[in-house]
């Protein structure tokens, strides 16, 4: 006599009731097509947006943060260079992204040389 093999647990067809998911769950169309990007992606985004718009590359970006829509960065930018380094003429840019990584809007917000420090009043 052959002996008995154990019992398998039955696998449920992905179909079954409707559900499509290993958990049982669809996700909603809305999670599928609006997934938040993670913060090294959106800062790549954002300077690389930037550049083709500007035809410059950026030098740094100087601030990241979440926002309810996306992401907001800053964004540094050597508009004109000068011999010494010091003396080139940087920008600041604030990028707005949607939560896909599209760049939505930016604006320059401040001019300086690059050898200036913020001094506080």
């Amino acid at each position: 006599m052959a002996a008995a093999e154990p019992a398998r647990p039955r696998r449920t067809s992905a179909r079954a009731g409707g559900e499509g998911e290993e958990n049982g769950r669809q996700p909603s169309r809305r999670s599928r097509s609006r997934r938040r990007q993670g913060a090294a992606s959106a800062m790549r985004s954002a300077v690389e947006q930037l550049a083709q718009l500007l035809g410059k590359p950026p030098d740094s970006v100087s601030s990241l943060r979440p926002t309810e829509d996306g992401w907001e960065a800053q964004v540094e930018v050597v508009e004109l260079e000068r011999i010494p380094e010091t003396t080139s003429v940087m920008a600041s840019y604030k990028v707005a992204l949607d939560e896909e990584g599209e760049l939505i809007s930016y604006e320059r917000t401040r001019r300086y040389s690059r050898g200036m420090t913020d001094r506080l009043t």
